[in-house]
């Protein structure tokens, strides 16, 4: 079955290897992965497709990951290449910076990515989990979880029992699963809100993505594909204070165009506004530990930050990929075997997770802090890092392909020989 609303008249628990909790581009990501390993999937949880302009920019890594599971293909109908990342200094400092561009062709790649709209990757997603004969997606919530050494379980919200052998838990920031795990959280917030929204612009951008650095945080755009009427658009992620966030929201569509060209010095020409406008508090969380008992965090379960050098959902997918290469040949009803393969997630992720969380925690907060040392600490640092070759070079590879053992799903394939077989022509 691929798919259930989890009412049928049958209520008689419904058996799994996996449940993954949670149906947001995360969790049905995990889906097709454990689906792959050749794991029988239970994902619960409501498709949404209502994030008003958020994009997700993919990077190589990820890119692998997908194309690895068969999924990239009705995925990049949507999607439009990133090859190069400009950085523009407009804070005002009496330290400025040159402007920076790093380009993908530096390390021997086409594009160091591929951004796409976040409800056309969800859908895709979705489609394809239905059509998949591993995966039961259940479009519904779960009401509460029971973990210990011999099962798992899940009670639907409409009623019902899920049997599983392992919980993957993707539910987000929120997640109740990591509650009922016992699983401690730190959390805190930023003095802003992120605006999201969908542009329509007179200049191509040459796939090139903008980030300004401004006082109240980032200002950045994002290639996304053209379409009939609107060639060239792009996807906008501005940083600003609440008070700045509510006077931006009143105003009309042209009102905030023209703001929106003022902010960039109209470097993409005359902008106007393609789709709603969202807006979402900004703050941060790291987890005591990534593992529970027959359990997992994944994604926004285990994580959260700001959305600078688009880390969120490449992050998720490498959670992914590390617990389906622990769980390898792992026989899911042996709990010792569990144990130990998830001892040796929670080493592995804990130095990416801390890593990419610090990193963006004190690149946000150097913009927000107006101290002349913070300025001219932060310009010393872009300037270093992108003068020096094997730096600058290094630097661009850790953002796409971080170091450390990469997990199979994101490995390079080697390319198809077209040599014709031997005794052929």
């Amino acid at each position: 079955m691929s798919q259930t609303d989890g009412k049928a008249a049958d209520k008689s628990p419904i058996e799994c290897d996996v449940l993954v909790a949670g149906a947001g581009s995360a969790g049905l990501s995990a889906a097709h992965a454990f689906a792959a390993q050749g794991r029988k999937v239970v994902v619960v949880g409501k498709i949404e497709t209502n994030l008003a302009g958020r994009t997700v920019a993919l990077f190589e890594g990820s890119l692998r990951f997908y194309r690895a599971l068969g999924l990239w293909e009705a995925c990049s109908a949507h999607a439009a290449p990133m090859e190069g990342i400009r950085m523009i200094d407009d804070t005002g400092s009496i330290f400025p910076t040159t402007p920076k561009e790093f380009r993908s062709r530096e390390i021997d790649l086409d594009a160091f990515g591929e951004n796409i709209e976040n409800n056309a990757l969800v859908v895709e997603l979705a489609e394809a989990a239905k059509k998949n004969p591993a995966i039961t997606l259940i479009e519904d919530l779960v009401d509460t979880f029971e973990l210990n050494f011999s099962v798992a379980r899940a009670r639907l919200a409409s009623d019902g029992w899920i049997n599983a052998k392992f919980i993957v838990a993707g539910e987000g920031r929120n997640s109740q699963a990591r509650q009922i795990a016992g699983i401690t959280v730190k959390t805190w917030s930023y003095p802003q809100i992120a605006l999201t929204v969908l542009l329509a612009h007179e200049k191509p951008h040459h796939n090139i993505s903008t980030e300004f650095h401004k006082r109240s945080g980032p200002f950045t755009f994002v290639p996304l594909r053209g379409r009939d009427g609107a060639p060239h658009r792009s996807s906008l992620v501005w940083l600003v204070t609440p008070r700045e966030a509510l006077r931006l929201q009143a105003l009309s569509p042209e009102m905030l165009a023209a703001e929106i060209e003022d902010e960039s010095h109209g470097i993409l020409g005359a902008v106007t506004i393609d789709g709603p406008l969202g807006a979402f508090p900004m703050g941060g969380l790291k987890t005591s530990r990534v593992t529970g008992l027959r359990m997992a965090l994944i994604g926004e379960s285990a994580h959260l930050f700001p959305p600078i050098g688009a880390q969120g959902l490449n992050l998720s997918l490498r959670d992914i990929a590390n617990l389906v290469d622990c769980l390898e040949g792992v026989a899911l009803d042996e709990p010792d075997k569990i144990s130990r393969a998830l001892e040796t997630y929670e080493r592995q992720r804990a130095l990416d997770i801390g890593f990419r969380i610090n990193g963006v925690d004190v690149l946000n907060r150097s913009l927000l802090v107006h101290a002349l040392p913070v300025d001219f600490a932060r310009a010393f640092a872009l300037n270093f890092f992108s003068a020096i070759g094997p730096l600058r070079r290094a630097l661009m590879r850790e953002g796409v392909t971080p170091h450390g053992p990469t997990p199979k799903l994101m490995r390079a394939r080697p390319p198809v020989s077209r040599r014709p077989a031997a005794g052929k022509v």
